[in-house]
């Protein structure tokens, strides 16, 4: 399904929200309650943008709220995060593959960034990501102080970074013991360095250890797929590697010196 998009003005004073988009829309009521509450509604009011999910927030002159109605997007559940740990001024979680990092302007009730916001009842906010159809680790800020420490720490792309950024991935073929690629992507330096663990004669597939140096998009899938070792169920990069099971990619491990409280932190799988 399309998505349907349904702007609105309040006509009166005190207009809410909810009998605003009722108005243009003519959906039904209970239908934009839920849609509100899973995100798709923006406020726009002066200069700022923002998801609204008051149904009963009364409008001021010069507001507009914008519904982006996907019928299917909404009808989606999502699979369970863990949380791995809770440090107050950030959590870290294991995201199931399917969950997105962070919601759609259709919605976010299927993001790890809106259900950490709901379960632990503080701000979030995103500072690395994982792609929708991997899994592994992820750590979320809960403070604008620590969202910019972590953001500069996960932003560091050379050698001396100081996060270790550890993932487990299977991949078509026999992989060399060790080795590295350092290809660039984008036309950016990118270094990924990994160790072989096994190799599956039957299936013909390995499983590796891989570390990323830079933080490149899909580093790690481009890498490998170029190299001729395509990550299994990866739909996007290689061939002949479907796998039902999905993408076979894992973040196992984060490691760092907390930038908050200097204290060495180390989170595996």
């Amino acid at each position: 399904m399309q998505t349907q998009t349904f702007s609105a003005k309040p006509e009166t004073d005190n207009e809410t929200a909810l009998a605003a988009l009722a108005r243009i829309s003519q959906l039904p009521k209970m239908r934009l309650k839920d849609a509100m509450a899973k995100g798709a509604v923006w406020l726009k009011r002066g200069n700022s943008t923002n998801r609204m999910r008051r149904s009963t927030l009364e409008l001021r002159k010069g507001d507009e709220l914008t519904l982006y109605y996907n019928a299917d997007i909404l009808a989606l559940s999502a699979p369970a995060p863990t949380l791995v740990a809770d440090e107050k001024h950030y959590s870290v979680w294991n995201k199931p593959a399917g969950l997105l990092a962070q919601g759609s302007r259709e919605g976010d009730h299927c993001a790890l960034l809106r259900i950490a916001e709901q379960q632990l009842n503080r701000e979030v906010f995103l500072v690395h990501r994982l792609d929708r159809e991997a899994s592994g680790l992820m750590l979320i800020a809960h403070n604008g102080k620590a969202a910019a420490a972590f953001s500069a720490l996960f932003a560091q792309q050379d050698e001396h970074a100081k996060i270790r950024k550890v993932y487990q991935i299977e991949v078509k073929g026999e992989a060399p013991e060790t080795g590295e690629f350092n290809a660039p992507l984008d036309g950016k330096t990118a270094l990924t360095r990994y160790t072989r663990l096994s190799y599956d004669p039957d299936k013909d597939s390995s499983l590796v250890r891989v570390e990323l140096i830079t933080g490149r998009k899909h580093q790690i899938r481009r890498h490998f797929a170029d190299a001729g070792f395509p990550v299994l169920g990866d739909p996007q990069y290689g061939s002949d590697n479907k796998d039902k099971r999905g993408l076979q990619l894992q973040a196992i491990e984060l490691a760092f010196t907390c930038p908050l409280t200097k204290q060495p932190r180390c989170y595996k799988l």
